[in-house]
């Protein structure tokens, strides 16, 4: 076995050398502390490996993201969401069979308890959605509580079946319209558009283009390694919490500007850019002045130091379902001219600000009338399959422990107390 050597104290330690299978490398460390009293320090852990997974492989540099060895690109001309979501959790692709009967499933588990509908009459009108989905995503465990192992695929089955139930009523509840039950004889992404969209008494009809480009969004976004909600997933299970909670926690972290409100930001910037006479080139100058605080939302990507591949996918979706929609929106055209700058500029080139997936999305969302505050939702449901894939393989590993990081203490050394009335 390879092995990297680190001396401390003169003395050295051997440290094995991992390495994956696609020749990724890692340092094991997991001895260090025991033997030496010593641990590292890495803020943030971006180069800390803090498991062993294979169910998503990223290469930033050459943009490439598989899911379970399968390239993006090919799970998102062929794929239904469906087996993209069995195949993050069983590893394999579904034949006929396995399709047709877990397909079922999901189908029959949709409705919620009735009991649930009550929570959504107390909160407030202007309740935003990714706190009612997180809620009521943990109130699930109430209703179905995991009492023997056997109960989680069920119960896997059923949150799968239910976010895009309970997404849906958040949005009703949040415009103040009438809750539209789930309907059997409708695919994955037509009964979330139908329970979106639809108004008692009033025929809705399911645009194939807005259900093509809901399939593509949901497959992109459906797993992106160890990012912070995932591994938030993996933590909070770590404890033996239940699935509900454990994603309930995924929600919450996604919620945040700097991961899943990405793409909402990115409208944002587009609506005060509109607002300053559609003058894009000003901002674009603002973005190359070292002197500005302004950045441009949806360009450039941590992970990806290319072209993310999601990104690729979604700008050719976005031209398409543009133009099958005839849709004439400002803020989309100015996306289009600050895409057009950005992919031709030398100094986005050079520093690799290419549009990434929080860039197109976005556009794509607005497009299919979907509201900004329900974007991070929608990235919450194509990312649910993937939480549950790791938190199950965390459950299930060889040695599973809690999670538990370590620090270095910079507060007080040890001091006295002195009663108030000295001080």
């Amino acid at each position: 076995m390879d092995k990297a050597q680190l001396i401390i104290d003169g003395k050295t330690l051997d440290l094995p050398i991992i390495t994956g299978s696609e020749n990724e490398k890692g340092i094991d460390v997991t001895q260090l502390r025991p033997t030496t009293n010593f641990i590292t320090y890495d803020p943030s852990y971006g180069n800390t490996g803090s498991c062993i997974s294979d169910i998503t492989y990223i290469n930033g540099e050459e943009g490439i993201l598989r899911y379970r060895g399968y390239p993006i690109e090919q799970l998102a001309d062929n794929s239904s969401f469906v087996e993209v979501i069995y195949l993050l959790l069983y590893g394999e692709l579904p034949n006929k069979e396995e399709y047709d009967q877990f397909n079922k499933d999901l189908t029959y588990h949709t409705l919620i308890h009735e009991d649930m509908k009550r929570f959504f009459d107390g909160y407030p009108m202007n309740a935003h959605p990714m706190g009612v989905l997180a809620s009521t995503v943990a109130a699930l465990s109430t209703f179905y509580p995991a009492r023997v192992d056997g109960d989680i695929e069920l119960n896997i089955i059923r949150i799968l079946a239910k976010v895009k139930t309970l997404a849906a009523f958040a949005y009703k509840k949040s415009i103040g319209q009438p809750l539209i039950y789930p309907k059997n004889d409708l695919g994955y992404e037509e009964n979330f558009l139908h329970m979106m969209f639809a108004v008692p008494s009033e025929e809705f009809t399911i645009d194939p283009v807005m259900a093509e480009a809901l399939r593509l969004l949901l497959i992109l976004h459906a797993d992106h390694e160890q990012n912070c909600s995932t591994s938030t997933v993996r933590m909070v299970g770590s404890s033996r919490a239940n699935l509900f909670i454990s994603i309930a926690a995924g929600i919450g972290a996604l919620w945040g500007a700097l991961h899943g409100g990405a793409n909402q930001r990115v409208i944002e910037m587009l609506r005060m850019i509109h607002s300053d006479g559609d003058n894009y080139q000003k901002y674009i100058d603002l973005a190359k002045d070292k002197n500005s605080n302004f950045k441009l939302m949806g360009f450039g990507h941590r992970v990806y130091k290319n072209f993310d591949p999601r990104a690729k996918i979604l700008k050719r979706s976005a031209d398409t379902l543009l133009n099958k929609m005839g849709i004439n929106d400002p803020l989309l055209n100015i996306a289009q001219e600050l895409e057009k700058v950005a992919l031709k500029d030398e100094f986005f080139v050079a520093r690799n600000l290419y549009p990434n997936v929080d860039f197109y999305s976005g556009i794509i969302y607005r497009a299919l009338g979907i509201p900004t505050k329900m974007f991070t939702v929608m990235f919450a449901l194509g990312r649910l399959p993937g939480w549950i894939a790791q938190w199950k393989e965390m459950r299930n590993a060889e040695v599973p422990r809690i999670y538990r990081p370590r620090q270095i203490y910079t507060g007080a050394t040890k001091r006295d107390f002195i009663p108030m009335k000295k001080r």
